[in-house]
């Protein structure tokens, strides 16, 4: 069965006591003094627009003096996981030290070999539903799939998965990545399946495929990556995208064109995304020093700024640690009454029938 919001968020009495000690921690004089000695963190598949990420990495910089080597900011998480492999044997600059992927990515990469543990000092206030007991892998931020609007073009916008038939919507609705490799896309396409199946997960992946082979038929797909530049140039008037993308993207275009982020009527797929330390990060003290960072008090509300809600909030929250600013534009909470997470094995069984099955069924390469 999945399951609910509150089952995945929830903190024992115990984490809830003992988070705010936990949450003053700090890294140790030692970690900070060896990760300034490698000097330089590597990290792959973080553009500055996805949840915030531009001043996360600033804010990181600015604390500890360190280089940030981006790579491939546009990847998705099957290309972080292929970027370890290519990598193994390799301390240079190509060899990412950090990755962000989604749920079911980290799973296969603790049983493939490629991730190391580590618990940060805020480990008892992660929700133990979103973290790997031994420290393989843990939740860092969660979102809703949505729709990114154009209103330029897009008078009325959609209200639901179903509402993407229509044929007002012709040439108009993209996918935020390739379906094939983009967690994103993958689970764009889940959630339009899990609509269409009343909510069965175990059709989720199969009438997903057969929702988007629909659409792309009758012309309403674009085989377009989806993000804010072609957003603005109106190849893409309606993006399927995480919620927090979809603000960010229309944000930043201050106005232009006008834009509207809808939280679909069902089918509302949340997901957690994932960090993790390679096994064979070249700078593995600047990994575990970028990890305390991002689970500080100060990167969470970094990620919250971004309109992602992080791992800890509900830690935050109890510890009226988030300005009333930063709650206030996010979307109202009745749009995620109906949110949804999806088990591990129900991801990874969806995610195995989109992207074995999307060229065959659907046919449109997204590029």
């Amino acid at each position: 069965m999945i399951s609910n919001i509150s089952r995945l968020l929830s903190l024992s009495t115990a984490m809830i006591v003992a988070s705010t000690a936990i949450a003053a921690a700090e890294p140790s004089a030692e970690l900070i003094a060896a990760a300034k000695k490698e000097g330089t963190l590597t990290t792959i598949a973080l553009p500055h627009d996805w949840c915030g990420y531009g001043e996360v990495i600033a804010g990181f910089k600015a604390k500890y003096g360190l280089e940030v080597n981006e790579l491939n900011p546009d990847a998705g998480s099957g290309d972080e996981i292929e970027a370890i492999k290519a990598n193994k044997g390799n301390t240079g600059p190509q060899a990412p030290d950090v990755i962000d992927v989604g749920l079911s990515f980290g799973p296969s990469a603790k049983k493939d070999g490629l991730i190391q543990p580590y618990k940060v000092s805020t480990w008892d206030s992660i929700p133990d539903t979103a973290k790997d007991a031994e420290g393989y892998w843990y939740g860092d931020y969660y979102g809703v799939l949505s729709f990114l609007v154009n209103k330029d073009l897009v008078k009325e916008s959609p209200a639901d998965w179903a509402d993407l038939k229509k044929s007002d919507y012709a040439n108009s609705v993209a996918l935020a990545g390739d379906p094939r490799a983009a967690n994103q896309a993958v689970q764009g396409v889940y959630a339009a399946g899990l609509s269409a199946s009343g909510g069965d997960a175990a059709k989720a992946g199969e009438e997903g495929l057969k929702f988007f082979a629909e659409l792309n038929k009758s012309g309403n797909f674009v085989p377009v990556v989806g993000k804010a530049a072609p957003f603005a140039q109106g190849s893409t008037p309606i993006i399927v995208a995480w919620d927090y993308n979809a603000l960010s993207w229309g944000e930043s275009l201050k106005g232009n064109p006008p834009f509207e982020v809808v939280v679909p009527k069902t089918g509302v797929v949340a997901g957690v995304y994932v960090q993790a330390i390679s096994a064979f990060a070249p700078h593995p003290n600047a990994a575990k020093l970028w990890m305390e960072y991002l689970y500080s008090d100060e990167g969470q509300l970094g990620w919250l700024k971004g309109y992602c809600h992080p791992i800890r909030f509900n830690d935050l929250a109890k510890n009226n640690k988030i300005p009333k600013e930063l709650l206030d534009k996010l979307p109202p909470a009745a749009s995620y009454e109906k949110a949804v997470f999806p088990t591990l094995e129900e991801q990874s069984a969806g995610k195995e029938v989109i992207t074995k099955n999307w060229d065959s069924v659907v046919g449109a390469a997204v590029k």
